[in-house]
């Protein structure tokens, strides 16, 4: 019986059927590396060290002898003799075991396009994936072996290119570029033959110097305005060598902390939500192309595709991940049907933030979307440079301290508690004490000061009206910026002035259509005027924008489906928060309308241990709802509660 060793994806030993045989995973790993020793053959204090590196050697040559005793005796069980020993040395019988491994001996004269098939074959496939060894020589040689294939593949690929290829072969073309593309997404002769081959020239240089202009375009704005029309705004720039050594050494930052560097983007593999497999296919063909498109621009560095490939399926990871790494910017996709039609979703997440930045749907169902898959390529392509653009625009004047502070500021946001709202109102204070007209960080302090006006429920007047003085200082000096008018709504509302609180949500939202936290208040403040239908739908849409949101996104579902009568959807938000004991009230009155009052008198007593002196109508009164009804519904399922 002839038996295959696989090196591509699982390490393993198949028969003449493809069925795998069972074999110690060591004398696997030995097969392989005596393939590629000139004799096949090799000493054992050699293959110790391959094995197990610098450790103990008697240790090591004694479980040596152990695994090639298991060896000899599959052998026997599988009637073949593999790998033979004589004295010290141990040999492969290359003629009774052949292999997948890309060898120097079998480059025989092989047409390149057959070639070049077997090769993207394999090599679509990790190599050796399963085994792990901390054996320095173990590493050494998997390096040795895997920059062997890169250059296999490119020199094939190169010879490939210059024949006249079918449209069959074109595609092969094409599939060998991208995985040479993953493999070595940074030299510039790869870069090359890469964009020759995808014949990309013209959409290249398109998009570089779109990019391009675009950037110089606001940069000799930027650095042309010393303030605003009226002369009040100074424009900070970076700064100098000396002047940033000293504020180094001032603070407890590291220099990677405080430095603004060029926007980092990572293309994560599409998410297929689609009955149908081949647009799966398809959308993953255009991000391959999107991001050949990106790796271009000077001003823009693009996370290598094979990265973005294995962090995309390992979704608990993610964000140590994109932490680690400084990943800036994150293009997330997803297939999902639209009734009958089948779209491809794409969002620009802005990581520092968790925020939004831009959206779109784009049909896969036009049958030449095969054929223009490059033009909708770039037009997505182009869409999220300039939204990367302007984004990165409104951070180019910051000074480096302030948006530091700022950034650990926002990072408290994430779970709302007293504690957590003090800890930001410090950061964004020590922000605007180096940049005091840094409107983030002034849109922040409002926050803080609405988001303890809800936590306390205590209808402290003087809370509203700081949060509301902070949101008109940023909206007068930054009439663009979505978030100052965000929070000049959330004062509003909380006032019980409706209307200017709805019309100030709706300028956010125009300003900011894809940008999940302004559609998710803005929800909130349609719960409070009474219109719990349509803010049920505006945070559904939140929610598909930032699944992984914050709680504040589930409280106003649950809240939306209290008003609805919709108790048991409204509890079904409250389980999906990560902190549920903030919105105690609302599941005690829910539990307590379902008529369950004794689970409702848990709330209730676990409410009353932290707010002892809380009673229902005072808070009512000071809780904006606009429709009485409204009210009474909440007053209804508290007091039946036991409040």
């Amino acid at each position: 019986m002839a038996f295959v060793l696989k090196t591509f994806g699982r390490l393993q030993l198949v028969d003449e059927e493809g069925n795998a045989v069972a074999f110690p995973e060591k004398g696997l790993l030995l097969l392989a590396y005596l393939f590629t020793t000139d004799q096949g053959s090799a000493d054992r204090t050699t293959l110790a060290r391959f094995l197990w590196g610098e450790a103990d050697r008697e240790v090591a040559l004694s479980t040596l002898r152990k695994v090639i005793s298991r060896i000899k005796a599959r052998q026997i069980d599988l009637g073949v003799n593999i790998l033979s020993s004589q004295g010290n040395v141990l040999t492969l019988d290359r003629g009774a075991l052949s292999s997948d491994m890309l060898l120097a001996d079998k480059e025989e004269e092989v047409e390149p396009f057959s070639r070049l098939r077997q090769l993207v074959t394999l090599m679509n496939q990790p190599f050796l994936e399963p085994v792990h060894s901390q054996s320095r020589q173990f590493q050494y040689w998997l390096a040795e072996r895997e920059n062997y294939h890169n250059e296999l593949l490119a020199n094939t690929l190169r010879t490939a290119s210059q024949l006249a290829p079918s449209r069959k072969d074109a595609e092969l073309l094409r599939k060998a570029a991208v995985i040479l593309f993953r493999t070595e997404p940074k030299d510039p002769e790869t870069l090359q033959l890469l964009i020759k081959i995808l014949k990309a020239e013209g959409e290249v240089e398109l998009l570089r110097s779109y990019f391009e202009q675009r950037r110089s375009a606001t940069s000799r704005g930027s650095s042309a305005r010393t303030g605003s029309d009226d002369g009040d705004t100074k424009y900070l720039r970076p700064p100098s060598a000396s002047s940033k050594a000293k504020l180094e050494a001032s603070l407890p930052l590291e220099p990677e902390d405080i430095r603004i560097s060029i926007p980092r983007l990572v293309l994560l593999p599409p998410k297929n939500q689609s009955a149908r497999p081949q647009a799966g296919f398809l959308a993953a063909s255009l991000v391959e192309d999107i991001t050949i498109g990106f790796c271009v621009f000077n001003s823009l560095e693009v996370i290598a595709p094979y990265s973005a490939v294995q962090i995309g399926h390992q979704v608990e990871t993610q964000k140590a991940f994109f932490e680690r790494h400084c990943v800036n910017y994150i293009l997330d996709t997803r297939i999902s049907n639209m009734g009958d039609e089948v779209t491809l979703f794409a969002q620009l997440i802005f990581f520092d933030q968790n925020q939004i930045v831009w959206a779109e749907r784009f049909s896969l169902d036009r049958m030449d979307l095969a054929r223009d898959r490059r033009v909708v390529a770039r037009q997505i392509a182009l869409s999220v440079s300039s939204e990367i653009e302007r984004h990165e625009a409104l951070r180019e004047d910051l000074n480096p301290v302030a948006y530091h502070r700022y950034l650990v500021g926002r990072r408290h946001l994430a779970r709302l508690t007293l504690p957590n709202l003090r800890r930001v109102r410090k950061e964004m204070k020590a922000a605007l004490s180096v940049s005091p007209d840094f409107a983030p960080a002034l849109s922040s302090m409002a926050r803080t000061y609405s988001k303890e006006w809800l936590l306390t429920a205590r209808g402290d007047i003087d809370l509203l009206q700081l949060a509301e003085t902070f949101a008109k200082q940023v909206t007068e000096m930054r009439s663009d910026f979505a978030d100052g008018y965000r929070e000049l709504g959330v004062a509003k509302l909380l006032q019980g002035a409706f209307d200017e609180s709805a019309e100030a949500m709706e300028v956010a939202e125009s300003l900011a259509p894809h940008y999940a936290d302004v559609i998710a208040d803005y929800a909130d403040t349609l719960v409070h005027c009474s219109l719990p239908a349509m803010a049920l739908r505006k945070i559904e849409r939140a929610i598909e924008l930032n699944p992984l949101g914050p709680d504040t996104y589930f409280w106003t579902a649950a809240g939306a489906n209290y008003a609805l009568g919709e108790f048991e959807a409204s509890l079904d938000y409250i389980g999906q928060m990560a902190d549920p004991h903030l919105a105690d009230r609302l599941s005690a009155a829910n539990w307590a309308m379902l008529g369950h009052q004794d689970k409702a008198r848990i709330f209730v007593r676990r409410f009353r241990e932290g707010n002892p002196d809380f009673d229902v109508d005072k808070w009512l009164s000071a809780v904006p709802s606009k429709e009485q009804w409204h009210k009474d519904l909440y007053r209804e399922g508290l007091k039946k509660a036991g409040f």
